[in-house]
């Protein structure tokens, strides 16, 4: 008698963890934050809630690794590192093509829905933005921060200058502009975003 293989259990639960993410994603976009349960993304995903509930602690979790993964993949096909700012000596540069990225991720549909329905129940639901600025928003802008004080050590940035602050240059002008549709968001505009703050951020 052949014995079969015994059944990959760590296969198993990824495959299981993959679906559990796109059902998440496509719930969340399709129904909005408040409608998504765990129920509601188990059945998507074809598994049971247990599953769910052995994993994550809530919808937001979930909803949060999932997003943190989405990201990832974007990065990945396009080639880059996820979680990175490069430091090539020139700042402009560094910055522009790491908003250029961010541009092409808004973009992209299968970033755009869910993004956009969990930044506006963040808005109206106080624990759900500080989750996902903590876990989401919060690393990423720390990049920008290591990257400024980078080029502030280099004699790129003025002394003094509140560094968190002055991300907001380029990062809030963009947030804003994707949000409220106040006008088309592209390389041009970031570009333009850049060249603008690191004028006003440049040594005296």
């Amino acid at each position: 008698m052949v014995k079969k293989p015994a059944p990959d259990a760590t296969r198993r639960s990824e495959k299981s963890r993959r679906a559990i993410y796109d059902a998440a994603l496509a719930l969340v976009a399709e129904v909005g934050y408040p409608k998504t349960t765990v129920e509601g993304i188990a059945a998507r995903a074809g598994v049971g809630k247990q599953t769910i509930y052995r994993w994550w602690g809530s919808k937001a979790d979930v909803l949060l690794e999932a997003f943190l993964d989405l990201s990832a993949q974007a990065a990945r096909e396009a080639g880059a590192e996820p979680y990175v700012i490069p430091d090539t000596g020139d700042l402009a540069a560094d910055i522009k093509a790491v908003l250029r990225a961010t541009v092409d991720q808004l973009k992209d549909p299968r970033f755009e829905a869910p993004s956009r329905a969990l930044a506006a129940e963040g808005v109206v639901n106080e624990q759900v933005g500080r989750e996902f600025m903590t876990k989401l928003m919060e690393p990423a802008l720390q990049l920008y921060v290591d990257r400024l004080r980078s080029a502030q050590e280099a004699g790129q940035v003025r002394p003094g200058i509140d560094l968190r602050i002055a991300l907001e240059f380029f990062i809030s002008p963009l947030a804003q502009r994707w949000l409220q549709y106040t006008g088309p968001i592209s390389y041009e505009y970031t570009d333009t975003l850049v060249d603008y703050a690191l004028h006003g951020l440049a040594p005296r």
